[in-house]
């Protein structure tokens, strides 16, 4: 659920993820409060949650009627949607988890080779993320590790980001869009992979060009299906700033640039992606104990290089199948 141990001074997993500026892995965590106005906004993802929670579920059931209601499941869980979306949620789960990002950007490389356009990939992926997102940026923000002064300049331009590239993918026709999707994914596979052989440079002044970075990283993790972490936090954290309050900062972000980009799709969209939402929530919620055995039988630098590999290589098969191959 990207709960994430921010003290990377006592485990040799996150030391080696800090020295590679990527994300701590999942662990427990505890930190001091923080600005009142985080914990207003807190509160209200809370809000947010609860009430989501519950007017999906009264409009599932009350739509349908109970036994509808049921029969639908029934149904959802019959079909091969559901089982791929499973899959796919399932093992982007066990990369992000894992590597402490790139849930997004596996999710829709996967969604888009099993035939799902970009649109409806991306989408999925957010609506998804929403809950995630946000249990992340409420720990994120209980325990402290939330700036507040990067958490603002953060919100508003990475929101501004989402909401355009939530439009331009549902307004273009997917199968025109999907070549420059893959093709997106590609390169942040590359940038995955790369980030394996490249030495942290830790720089101490504070972070340039936030919010043009968040403006950037809304755009292309909304059109694109992902990118957020790899773009914005790997970002952040290469220039030397704090990884603790960086990431928290940004994780918390991520939330409203998700709630955001997800009403975007439910209000342009008409394709019906709740098996496949279904589907990456269910395969996520194994995934845990599978991220914990790969943290402690493989270093970050080799999943760097399989996940990194594995993305550039499905990449090129969508770009392939797009192009007319």
């Amino acid at each position: 659920m990207k709960i994430r141990n921010l003290d990377l001074s006592g485990n040799p997993i996150n030391i080696e993820h800090q020295q590679l500026g990527i994300p701590p892995v999942e662990e427990p965590v505890s930190h001091p409060g923080t600005h009142p106005l985080l914990h207003a906004a807190a509160w209200f993802a809370v809000a947010v949650l609860i009430v989501l929670t519950l007017f999906l579920a009264g409009r599932f059931f009350i739509s349908n009627n109970w036994f509808g209601g049921w029969q639908i499941i029934g149904e959802t869980l019959s079909s091969s949607i559901f089982w791929n979306a499973a899959i796919v949620g399932f093992f982007a789960q066990v990369v992000d988890g894992a590597l402490g990002m790139a849930y997004g950007v596996t999710a829709t490389t996967f969604l888009l080779a099993s035939g799902a356009t970009p649109g409806v990939a991306s989408a999925s992926v957010h609506i998804a993320e929403i809950f995630t997102t946000g249990v992340s940026g409420i720990s994120h923000v209980k325990f402290g590790n939330v700036n507040k002064d990067l958490f603002v300049r953060l919100l508003v331009p990475g929101i501004l980001g989402g909401i355009l590239g939530a439009v331009l993918v549902t307004q273009v026709d997917g199968g025109l869009f999907k070549p420059y999707v893959s093709a997106y994914l590609l390169l942040l596979g590359i940038y995955i992979l790369s980030k394996a052989f490249r030495s942290l440079r830790l720089r101490k002044s504070p972070p340039k060009h936030v919010g043009k970075l968040a403006l950037f990283g809304g755009f292309v993790d909304a059109a694109g299906g992902g990118g957020w972490g790899p773009v914005v936090t790997s970002t952040l954290v290469s220039t030397g700033n704090d990884p603790r309050t960086t990431i928290g900062s940004v994780n918390f972000a991520e939330f409203f640039l998700t709630l955001t980009g997800a009403a975007v799709f439910t209000l342009l969209m008409e394709t019906n992606t709740w098996p496949i939402i279904a589907g990456l929530v269910f395969g996520g919620l194994f995934a845990a104990p599978f991220a914990a055995v790969l943290c402690k039988k493989l270093r970050a630098k080799t999943l760097l290089i399989l996940v990194g590999t594995l993305i550039i290589i499905t990449s090129l098969y969508n770009l392939y199948r797009a192009l007319g191959g």
